[in-house]
C-alpha cells in the first residue's frame, strides 16, 4: 500500500476519523473531524489539503469532505490494523477496552502489517485450537487477574511437562 507508507501517523489518524464519519454520515465536515480528534480547525485545514494533495479524499474548503476509491483503502487498511490489535489486547491478553483502544491507536502506525497480519492469525489460532480455545485464553485471564492458574491448567501444565522433548 504505497499511500500508506507516506503518510505520517497524524494523517492516518486524519483519514480514519475521515472514514469513520463518513460512514456514519456519508460525508464529513472539517468541524465533525476537529471534534473526533480534539484538534483545530487549523490542523483539520492543513491535514485536509495534505491528504486531498496525495488524491485520498475530495476536499474544497466550506464544502463537505467526501472519500477517493484510493482513500477508502488506505482507511479500511488503517482501521484493519486497528482493529485487529485491539481485538489481540482485549481478546488474548486481556486488556481493558479503553487501554487497548489507545494502545491500538498508537501501535497501529508504526507495526509493519506482517505483524498485524500474524497477530490476527495467531488469535483465530487460539480460538479453535482444541488444546487452547476459548479456556485458554480465559485461563491467561484468570492468571493475569489473580497471579495464578486455574486447577484445570495445572493438569494441562503437567500434561505438557511431561511431554517436552529432552535436549540431548
Amino acid at each position: 500500500m504505497g499511500a500508506t507508507k507516506r503518510l505520517s501517523a497524524s494523517l492516518e489518524d486524519y483519514i480514519e476519523a475521515i472514514y469513520h464519519i463518513t460512514c456514519e454520515k456519508q460525508e464529513a465536515r472539517g468541524k465533525d473531524i476537529a471534534a473526533r480528534l480534539g484538534v483545530s480547525g487549523a490542523s483539520v485545514t492543513e491535514a485536509l489539503r495534505s491528504l486531498s494533495q496525495k488524491g485520498l479524499i475530495n476536499y474544497t474548503p466550506y464544502e463537505a469532505i467526501t472519500m477517493t476509491d484510493l482513500g477508502r483503502t488506505v482507511a479500511e487498511d488503517v482501521v484493519h490494523r486497528h482493529q485487529a490489535l485491539k481485538k489481540f489486547f482485549i481478546d488474548v491478553l486481556a486488556i481493558d477496552q479503553e487501554i487497548a483502544e489507545e494502545g491500538a491507536c498508537k501501535i497501529e502506525h508504526a507495526a509493519p502489517q506482517e505483524i498485524i497480519d500474524r497477530l490476527v492469525q495467531f488469535t483465530r489460532f487460539l480460538e479453535v485450537c482444541p488444546r487452547g480455545g476459548r479456556d485458554l485464553i480465559q485461563g491467561f485471564s484468570d492468571f493475569f487477574d489473580k497471579g495464578e492458574t486455574r486447577i484445570d491448567c495445572e493438569h494441562c501444565i503437567s500434561q505438557c511437562l511431561e511431554n517436552k522433548p529432552r535436549k540431548s
